[in-house]
């Protein structure tokens, strides 16, 4: 059942990918499923981003008010950890190594908007025995640095708590198309013993944390896998503590959404990023 669970949510294409996005549309409710839930799939590159209305219940984020946000080529969102380093999910990138497959978009909310900033990849780096459960995390070393604004990452769970932002280019209701504009959305903190109560032994406490309405309605989609869930800290700047990972369906009552812990793996992350 775990096994099944995650590859519902992370189906890869071509290998690849397996995604989330942002996802304002109430989704009806329902009692459990009796057939697996359908998979969050990898957009093909011919699946370019479209220009659509606002979703219900969301909002569009305005021009620089996420500075840090990254498109990536395959389909999956990201974060500029440093100027010239994306930080992603594992299940996003086929492995560590050389790798200039990828290109990162950065610097606009629309992506069709001829100021976009698209820099190629040289590296990849994915967490150290990432096999699918767990781990959830990769760095993506850039041909040259984006002169943005970085996000810090959380290296304690004091702020696994309250409520998070999320924003994303991906699809805006479940099995959706992918969206041209930058969408933003606010999840409140799920608990461990919450969130296992909707995913039983496929959830890693340790190294995962949960947020989303109990109703449904507001949740992270295919297409965002990889982007990152922040808050603000106590200064006041933004701080990254999770990174889209998976969940069943989008925005479904009972299940919410998954993210990779980036406390747990704070000290991997800045020592994989000091060696890119």
């Amino acid at each position: 059942m775990k096994q099944l669970l995650r590859a519902a949510k992370r189906c890869a294409a071509a290998g690849a990918v397996a995604l989330a996005v942002i996802s304002l549309q109430p989704a009806s409710a329902s009692a459990a499923p009796s057939a697996a839930p359908p998979a969050r799939q990898t957009p093909t590159a011919e699946q370019t981003p479209t220009a659509v209305p606002p979703v219900v219940g969301g909002t569009r984020a305005a021009q620089g008010e996420f500075p840090f946000m990254v498109r990536l080529s395959m389909g999956c969102g990201g974060s500029l950890y440093a100027p010239d380093i994306v930080l992603t999910a594992a299940h996003c990138v086929d492995g560590s190594g050389n790798d200039t497959s990828i290109t990162a978009t950065a610097g606009v909310v629309d992506l069709r908007s001829p100021s976009a900033i698209k820099v190629r990849s040289t590296k990849v780096v994915q967490a150290p025995g990432y096999n699918g459960d767990g781990k959830d995390w990769a760095l993506i070393k850039l041909s040259k640095p984006i002169d943005l604004p970085t996000l810090k990452i959380a290296d304690t769970t004091a702020y696994n708590n309250g409520a998070f932002t999320v924003a994303g280019w991906g699809a805006a209701r479940e099995g959706g198309p992918q969206q041209r504009y930058l969408l933003k959305a606010q999840v409140p903190y799920v608990s461990d013993a919450d969130c296992r109560q909707a995913y039983g032994s496929a959830l890693i406490p340790a190294e995962e944390i949960c947020a989303g309405y109990n109703q449904g309605g507001v949740d992270t989609c295919q297409g965002d896998s990889g982007g990152p869930m922040f808050r603000k800290d106590d200064s006041g700047s933004w701080i990254q503590v999770g990174i889209v990972s998976w969940g069943y369906g989008c925005a479904r009552p009972g299940y919410p959404g998954v993210y990779a812990e980036v406390s747990t793996f704070a000290s991997a992350i800045r020592s994989a990023a000091a060696n890119l």
